[in-house]
């Protein structure tokens, strides 16, 4: 291994997991920098969640290795990782009834210990940013999927809002944050967390199914297959007609929309 030294990048070399004689990741490797946003693709049962487990430090490794901002992730706390890095997996519902503020106050809970002196202004923040200021006094568990969503989107937000003392990147780490939202609220979240994240610097990885939001709002892409990543780059050389048709079993017709960015029209 070259090692992950740099201190501004999750890193990850060589990953590989089973589960029992299945191998869910095959030798993955991965690098993003602070202040990029990549997107983790591929078709079901690819592995996808599982890698973005991995980065975040929740999924067991059976060989490889992963560094964020030049730390091994095994080497450090929890808790000191969870200061600079928040993972928001697949529609998380809190045992309890919390109102929608309480859930993204928990996001401040890693700094507890060293508390800003404007904790409730971040809090608003972060609800602002993701578009739910006015959820702030309704029930989580009286929420739509979607409403709830964006409500975990904005705690992930706040967990790192402003940067440690240490000075380190933060990174966002988020499993299919669109899939319970309609297609206004997909645009508006992605488009928001990809100018936070130019913004404060902040990485961002994210797991997607739609290829056409990844085209238009991810820096780079892996495209995983049967747990291996079979493309990698920059997201609009990563995702070809020739890959998707290969991977997803679709043709993609390639196009430019009224701005200019590329997007797929897909056939059977």
């Amino acid at each position: 291994m070259s090692g992950g030294g740099d201190p501004k990048r999750l890193h990850a070399e060589g990953l590989c997991v089973r589960h029992g004689a299945r191998e869910v990741l095959k030798g993955v490797d991965l690098q993003l920098r602070a202040g990029e946003v990549g997107v983790i693709l591929g078709p079901n049962g690819a592995g996808k969640s599982t890698l973005l487990g991995t980065l975040g430090g929740l999924q067991r490794t059976d060989a490889g290795r992963v560094w964020l901002n030049g730390q091994p992730l095994h080497t450090g706390s929890a808790a000191g990782f969870a200061r600079h890095r928040a993972y928001l997996p697949q529609d998380l519902v809190p045992a309890f009834d919390f109102t929608a503020q309480a859930v993204v106050e928990l996001g401040r809970y890693p700094h507890r210990q060293h508390p800003e002196p404007d904790e409730a202004a971040i809090v608003r923040a972060a609800m602002r940013r993701a578009s739910v200021e006015a959820l702030a006094r309704r029930g989580i568990r009286q929420l739509s999927g979607g409403e709830r969503a964006r409500v975990q989107l904005a705690r992930a937000m706040a967990q790192v809002w402003r940067p440690c003392a240490d000075g380190l990147p933060r990174w966002l780490l988020l499993d299919e944050p669109t899939a319970a939202l309609d297609l206004q609220h997909q645009h508006q979240s992605l488009s928001a967390l990809r100018d936070w994240s130019r913004e404060q610097g902040i990485g961002v990885l994210m797991v997607l199914y739609d290829l056409n939001l990844a085209l238009r709002y991810a820096d780079r892409a892996w495209v995983l297959a049967h747990g291996q990543v079979v493309a990698h780059g920059a997201t609009a050389d990563a995702l070809t007609a020739d890959l998707v048709r290969a991977v997803w079993r679709v043709k993609a017709h390639p196009v430019l929309d009224p701005a200019g960015v590329p997007q797929f029209v897909m056939t059977p």
